[in-house]
This record gives structure tokens, C-alpha cells and sequence, in this order.
């Protein structure tokens, strides 16, 4: 009898400390482009003074990172793939989904431009000029929020992407930056992290500005129904740190010192419907 209670006891004494971490430690899964461009070296910090959290970041592909939440194994997600988002919602796993900042894509590719895109207006025509010369391109071919965007530019294209030319780096965005400068290739890439690694590639920049290219970043609470060690306290908190004036004041001067101009353009408060 005495060693059942000590036995409960030890479990009980287990389970408060299992709480106890889980409420100062906030899991944040988000994309590999905030990481790459050193947004979240900046923020991270700021949030854990002044709220007494630690974060962990999970810096994965949109796709995976919103899986993730969905299994509860992270507290809030900050990414970047609208429709996808909305259907993560509509599923009840995430909630309260606000806007946060956008950047925007840039196609990139070898200063010899073989496919001739230089210039064109339009992101589907460039990359349906790369397609019929089969000029090399390097994929994420991750489910991210990036290749998510470049697969819907292919069928905007009417291409389907295969054949030697088209190459996926399953990596996040600074790896692909890296092999696509390797190979001498185009590839699709959020500004943030282009400029973060624009002394590390020489690809210029080819194809900018479309309306497609437009880059919106979101945060979501973790729905606490999707596994029992979900920080829901904890994950609100950091969602409402990226909403506050403060916040926002920070990401829109973030970068300007280091690259001469913003990585991303802060619009807490904005609808989806701001941006049609």
C-alpha cells in the first residue's frame, strides 16, 4: 500500500513538473524564411524578456510546420501560405489566424538569363519561358509556403515541371539558394532571404513585383484539442507579441541598417481582403 501512494506520488510530482516546463517553454513552428533572414533572432529574444518564456523553434517548410501544429507538437505557427492556412482552420486544428507582415517572391536566376525572363511582367510567362528552354531550376520541392507558390505559377503556366532541367532540393530556402547558385539555375525565393544571402549567391534578381509574388505572413494559435501537451497560455502570448505596436515598429525597420531597405512590411490589423 505504502509503495502504490509513494508510486502516485512520484507520478503526480512528475506530471506538475511537466507542466511547469511546458509553461514557460513555448514551441513556435514557422517557416525556414524567417528564419534564414534573422528576423527571429531579433524577435526571439525580445519576446522571451519580456514575457519570461523560452521558445523553441521548429523552422521547417509551411506545409510541415502546419502539420506539426495540427498534431499538437507545437503552441503557435507563424507562416506563410494562405490557402493552405485557411484550410487548417476551417479543420478547427488552428485559430484566431491574423495577419502578421508580407514580403514578397523574387525569380532569380544566372546573369546570362538562357530563358530570356529578364524584365517580363508576369511570374507565370517567365516560368513558362524556363520550361520550354529547359533552362535549369531549382525547386524547394518541400510543401513549403514557397514551393506551394511556385507549383501554382507552374499550372498558372500550363506547364507540368519534370525532366533533368527541374531539380528539387527538398531543402529550406537558403540551401536552395545555394544549389540553384551552383548549378547556375533560376529559382523562386521570398526577398528576405535573398538578401540575407546576397553576398553568399550572385544570382540577380529577374522577375519581381507581380501580384502572385506577394508574400503574406500569418500567426495561428494551436488548438489545445490537438494534444495535451499544447501550451496554449504560452502560444497566445507569442502570437499577441507579433500583433503589438511594438513588435510591428521592429519588423518594419528590420533590416534597413544591414541591406539598405526592410525585409518585411509589418500589416497587423490588415484582412486578407486589403490585399486583392
Amino acid at each position: 500500500m505504502i509503495a502504490r501512494v509513494l508510486a502516485t506520488l512520484a507520478a503526480l510530482l512528475c506530471l506538475a513538473g511537466s507542466a511547469s516546463a511546458q509553461s514557460t517553454t513555448v514551441i513556435l513552428s514557422t517557416t525556414t524564411s524567417t528564419q534564414d533572414s534573422g528576423l527571429l533572432d531579433v524577435l526571439v529574444p525580445l519576446f522571451e524578456k519580456k514575457t519570461g518564456y523560452t521558445v523553441k523553434t521548429l523552422s521547417v517548410g509551411t506545409g510541415q510546420a502546419l502539420a506539426l501544429a495540427a498534431k499538437g507538437e507545437a503552441d503557435v505557427a507563424l507562416v506563410h501560405a494562405p490557402a493552405l492556412e485557411k484550410k487548417y482552420v476551417a479543420e478547427g486544428k488552428l485559430g484566431n489566424r491574423r495577419l502578421v507582415m508580407y514580403n514578397d517572391f523574387v525569380i532569380m536566376g544566372p546573369a546570362d538569363d538562357p530563358a530570356k525572363i529578364k524584365g517580363l511582367s508576369k511570374a507565370a510567362d517567365a516560368m513558362k519561358r524556363i520550361a520550354e528552354s529547359q533552362s535549369r531550376f531549382v525547386s524547394r520541392g518541400d510543401k513549403s509556403g514557397t514551393n506551394i507558390l511556385e507549383l501554382a505559377l507552374w499550372t498558372q503556366a500550363g506547364v507540368e515541371p519534370r525532366g533533368a532541367w527541374y531539380i528539387e532540393s527538398g531543402q529550406g530556402m537558403g540551401q536552395t539558394l545555394g544549389i540553384a547558385n551552383d548549378r547556375r539555375a533560376y529559382t523562386l525565393s521570398d526577398r528576405g532571404t535573398y538578401l540575407a544571402f546576397q553576398k553568399r549567391v550572385d544570382l540577380p534578381i529577374l522577375v519581381e513585383k507581380d501580384r502572385p509574388l506577394l508574400n503574406i505572413y500569418s500567426v495561428m494559435e494551436v488548438n489545445p484539442a490537438n494534444g495535451p501537451r499544447v501550451n496554449t497560455a504560452g502560444g497566445k502570448a507569442f502570437a499577441e507579441f507579433m500583433l503589438s505596436p511594438e513588435t510591428q515598429a521592429v519588423i518594419k525597420t528590420f533590416g534597413v541598417d544591414r541591406y539598405g531597405q526592410p525585409l518585411f512590411v509589418p500589416v497587423a490589423g490588415k484582412r486578407d481582403e486589403d490585399f486583392q
